[in-house]
């Protein structure tokens, strides 16, 4: 007896809500397995993991802090993969806009050339923008004149950009007073981002995530961009016949895509570091991919998911110091909920069928 995976002809949009729901029980269920498994006390465990991401005020803006470039370069990826468009390289993108951030901000501040402090704060933006955008956009023209793997030629990228990154470190941004630290030299103060809770790292970098996230569902649910975007990740062939202009739409997916991993990297330096160090990012171009399949690649679905990952990540530091626990446990939870994820909507959209 042989089964099959049938496509439902209308799945209920009840289990499709409700499957996010069914992957975070599967997960605390499978974390508590794991926390027995290791000889520490379930409740405690769970209480201390939950208290320390959100059971204080410090907790809760470590929490927010962590969550804010998980939420700019989950909407990357969000952004990319509903048009089919496998972005691996946000950690790239990231550095790059984080790069061009101080470029604009730091090596050429507004007293050189008196430029006032908004305009220079928006250019730095834009410039940390546009340098993520056109980093991707050479995988996406790869792809679309010569039918090359995005997966590989991103994912490899960001390695490039590293070694790129550390050249520039080490020389033209070096900072002359980091004491021989491979470190760029730092923002203007004036171009720093105001905290969003006060004597804590938790910046207002966390309401362009959420405000960037808005917007995204608002072109996703009602402007021409939005449906031809959907429309070629459904089927890009079905979209070509009907006259749609897949190449056009898929660069303009890839540079908006681009332009939101180099917005986290621009953000994590005005906002966090004020200076770009190699270490800056503990991974948060690859978390992406996890938040935004996490989400479901709905746009407000990633804010909920980076406060998710975040709060799973800050939460384990501070529990594996009070019990017999590894902070790793944090990374098989996050592992595990992805998993739990895609299993829960894939049997909202098709069934099993048993053939005799």
């Amino acid at each position: 007896m042989k089964y099959t995976l049938e496509r439902r002809a209308d799945p209920s949009r009840l289990a499709l809500a409700t499957a996010p729901l069914a992957a975070v029980a599967c997960t605390l269920l499978v974390g508590m397995l794991l926390v027995a498994w290791a000889g520490a006390p379930v409740g405690r465990t769970y209480a201390l993991l939950f208290e320390g991401a959100f059971g204080s005020r410090f907790a809760l803006s470590e929490t927010l802090t962590r969550a804010t470039p998980l939420m700019l370069t989950g909407l990357a990826c969000a952004v990319a993969f509903r048009a089919r468009l496998y972005n691996i390289g946000a950690e790239g993108q990231l550095y790059m806009g984080a790069l061009a951030a101080v470029a604009v901000g730091g090596m050429h501040g507004g007293a050189a050339f008196d430029v006032p402090t908004p305009l220079l704060f928006g250019g730095m933006m834009a410039t940390a923008a546009l340098a993520g955008a056109l980093l991707l956009l050479i995988p996406a023209l790869l792809k679309a004149r010569l039918g090359v793997d995005e997966v590989v030629t991103t994912l490899l990228g960001n390695f490039i950009v590293l070694l790129f990154v550390s050249m520039m470190l080490d020389g033209p941004m070096k900072d002359p007073m980091a004491m021989g630290w491979p470190q760029s030299v730092a923002l203007d103060s004036g171009l720093e981002l105001d905290k969003l809770i006060e004597r804590t790292r938790a910046h207002t970098g966390l309401l362009w995530g959420v405000g960037l996230a808005v917007a995204l569902w608002l072109v996703n649910r009602y402007t021409v961009f939005g449906f031809q975007m959907r429309s070629v990740g459904a089927n890009a062939h079905a979209a070509r016949f009907l006259g749609l202009p897949v190449q056009r739409v898929m660069l303009c997916t890839a540079m908006l895509s681009g332009a939101l991993a180099g917005l986290a990297g621009a953000i994590e330096v005005a906002g966090r570091t004020s200076y770009v160090t190699l270490d800056m990012s503990p991974g948060y171009g690859y978390s992406g991919v996890v938040v935004a399949m996490l989400a479901g690649l709905h746009p407000l679905g990633v804010v909920a998911a980076s406060v998710f990952v975040a709060g799973m990540l800050v939460g384990a530091d501070s529990m594996s110091r009070a019990v017999a626990v590894p902070n790793y446990i944090a990374d098989v939870i996050v592992a595990v909920a992805l998993l739990a994820m895609l299993v829960a909507t894939l049997f909202a959209q098709y069934r099993l069928r048993r053939n005799p």
